[in-house]
């Protein structure tokens, strides 16, 4: 087993074998060495095969994969495969130029564009008729995304339902979402934001509502988790920009489908949404003395 007073736990083998260049032994650098040049190749090669490779013996390699922190080789090849499945386009980015101030706004609002323009096509306006119409009568609703992009749209999309009158809250604490999903029945509504639809604890709360008979809205991914789950489930498959260095532009998909729902809201509560808007601009203008167009809220 791994010596807790030489190793620290393998999280991440490309960090640590960066870390510990000039630091292994005289022979397991050998095979430190091999292996950064050829970290793809490793997953192929059996500890004989390194070994020979690296002009060592295979108790010297089995040595280099402890130092790391790993049980064995087994476990080193492991390790190490998991940290490339994720790490490669890291380690070797598509070549690019850094683009003037102009010419980075127009590569992010060409990438929400086309986002824009793929979400268009598969959505299914029966299914948000469904949530504007859920959401319209709700006792309370709780909306909750996790991570930074979902957290930042479940809190606009609590914001903007308050304005309208429905109580309404964000979450983004994982335990503090299940207790708020069990205190939810009938006439309530948990609208779960994921743009993968595979995080467990949107699925558990969804699992949670439901089995108290609140209604469990989702935006998410089609044939997800999340998505079976869901009572009523606004579906999109959005692409991912290859380019590592731009954001995602799956967020203001998400937060084009929350206006469209709050405005939908807003229609279809038109007399209470009136009245709304007109005392939360009426406070603010006695607080700040403002009385020209403005957001509201602003």
């Amino acid at each position: 087993m791994t010596d807790p007073n030489t190793a620290i736990a393998p999280l991440d083998l490309i960090s640590r074998l960066d870390q510990m260049q000039g630091k292994f032994a005289s022979r397991e650098q050998k095979v430190a060495d091999f292996v950064s040049a050829h970290l793809e190749e490793i997953s192929g090669m059996t500890i004989a095969q390194l070994a020979r490779a690296c002009e060592v013996s295979t108790p010297t390699v089995v040595r280099f994969c402890r130092t790391l922190g790993c049980d064995g080789f087994r476990d080193f090849k492991i390790r190490l495969a998991q940290n490339l499945a994720v790490s490669l386009q890291y380690l070797a980015p598509e070549p690019g130029q850094a683009p003037e101030t102009d010419g980075a706004v127009d590569q992010i609002l060409g990438a929400l564009y086309a986002t824009l323009n793929v979400m268009r096509g598969q959505l299914n306006g029966q299914q948000i008729d469904a949530a504007i119409a859920a959401l319209s009568g709700a006792g309370q609703i709780v909306v909750a995304g996790l991570g930074g992009g979902s957290t930042m749209v479940a809190q606009e999309a609590a914001n903007r339902f308050f304005r309208l009158g429905l109580p309404s809250v964000a979450v983004s604490d994982s335990y503090l979402l299940q207790m708020r999903a069990a205190t939810l029945g009938k006439g309530d509504v948990l609208l779960l934001i994921s743009a993968s639809g595979a995080a467990n604890e949107l699925t558990s709360a969804a699992e949670i509502a439901g089995g108290y008979g609140a209604t469990v809205l989702a935006i998410t991914r089609p044939k997800s988790p999340l998505s079976d789950r869901a009572s009523i489930a606004i579906e999109a498959e959005l692409p991912e920009d290859p380019d590592i260095h731009k954001p995602t532009a799956s967020r203001y998909a998400h937060l084009v489908l929350v206006d469209a729902i709050a405005m939908g809201l807003a229609q279809a509560r038109a007399e209470t949404t009136n009245e709304n808007l007109r005392r939360i601009r009426a406070s603010l203008t006695a607080y700040h003395g403002r009385t020209g167009p403005q957001p509201l809220g602003d």
